[in-house]
């Protein structure tokens, strides 16, 4: 039986997550305060090397600006009924590429310098880390709404026009904006080591306002789902880490 995937970006000109053009990028707030507020440490679970966390690489008060930001994007709901092979899930979600805004996650938050400030740094992310993929999507999980069990992809592209890097992503980034600090209920990101739904192994990394989530994904991804939203909404701002091919 074939691993259930996240669905692949709808394409089209009516599609719902058609990814913006360079003429409508999103006017993102800038950083403030400067970032990062507090020295930016990747945390490994210590249950498995496929999941990290850092924790305030937003504080809260830009997290409220980006989610205030966020509820003026043209939001899309996706689909209930998933393609075969895909995960369903029931979200309200807006994705770009923006590789300058990316470029901005990356250079000006101190991420770059946690993630590569190690020497394991090459065996821990799959390669030398450079950069974020540029597409950006934005997730909002209402009452109601969820991912269900499924895998992310690994995906080859090219950064920067210039001076083309070739490059593959090999973890998922998801910063949480929202949590019960601001009445989200539930909506916890739950992994399964052993490629099969069981409470009894489950790893749940609940929601906390401004913390990255990191976790492996390609070949080595964790079977995981994103538990349903029971009050208030849960916003998350994602990308993917990419290394050198």
């Amino acid at each position: 039986m074939p691993k259930p995937k996240a669905a692949k970006p709808p394409r089209g000109p009516h599609a719902a997550s058609t990814p913006a053009k360079a003429d409508s990028l999103p006017a993102w707030p800038q950083f403030k305060p400067p970032l990062p507020v507090v020295e930016l440490t990747p945390e490994l679970h210590p249950s498995t090397p496929k999941i990290a966390t850092i924790a305030s690489f937003f504080p809260k008060s830009l997290c409220r600006e980006y989610v205030t930001f966020f509820k003026t994007l043209p939001l899309q709901t996706t689909p209930g009924r998933p393609k075969r092979g895909e995960a369903v899930r029931v979200n309200d979600r807006f994705q770009v590429d923006d590789a300058v805004f990316a470029s901005r996650l990356w250079e000006s938050t101190g991420l770059k310098e946690a993630l590569v400030g190690n020497e394991d740094a090459r065996s821990l992310w799959g390669g030398e880390p450079v950069g974020l993929n540029p597409n950006i999507r934005v997730y909002r999980y209402s009452k109601g709404q969820y991912f269900d069990c499924h895998y992310d992809d690994s995906s080859n592209l090219i950064l920067n026009a210039e001076l083309p890097v070739p490059v593959r992503t090999t973890w998922t980034l998801l910063l949480y904006l929202t949590s019960s600090a601001e009445g989200c209920v539930g909506g916890e990101t739950v992994f399964y080591p052993n490629d099969r739904k069981l409470r009894s192994e489950e790893i749940a990394v609940s929601l906390e306002t401004g913390t990255l989530l990191l976790h492996k994904h390609g070949d080595d991804c964790l079977l995981h789902e994103g538990r349903e939203v029971k009050a208030g909404e849960k916003w998350v701002l994602r990308t993917d880490l990419c290394v050198k091919r």
